[in-house]
């Protein structure tokens, strides 16, 4: 079985992950079952306003090229996400959120 849930393994819900996969293991709980499981324990994915992308590429000390290489965007599109011209989706949304809790060197 895959770990999806290799980002939450600390705390209380990797606690109860760790447990549900040894459940799975000892086949008290079914494989569907553990992907729901594994599901719930993903990051969420939010809506980012253009102050919190600005804010968290200045809490990174860094330019917006270079913020762009790590999210691997064009720098076009950083500018436009922080002027509000358009909005981060899919993967790029992901790990905007992801750097939420995250260092940039996460994503190195």
């Amino acid at each position: 079985m895959a770990n999806t849930a290799s980002t939450t393994e600390s705390g209380i819900l990797g606690t109860v992950r760790k447990t549900a996969a040894g459940l799975h293991r000892a086949g008290v709980i079914d494989k569907a079952n553990m992907r729901e499981f594994d599901a719930l324990c993903l990051t969420p994915v939010t809506p980012m306003a253009q102050e919190d992308i600005k804010a968290l590429r200045e809490r990174e000390k860094v330019s917006q090229p270079v913020f762009a290489s790590y999210l691997n965007v064009r720098k076009d599109a950083v500018s436009k996400w922080e002027r509000g011209e358009k909005r981060p989706d899919g993967p790029s949304l992901k790990l905007l959120n992801l750097l939420r809790t995250k260092v940039l060197r996460a994503l190195a």
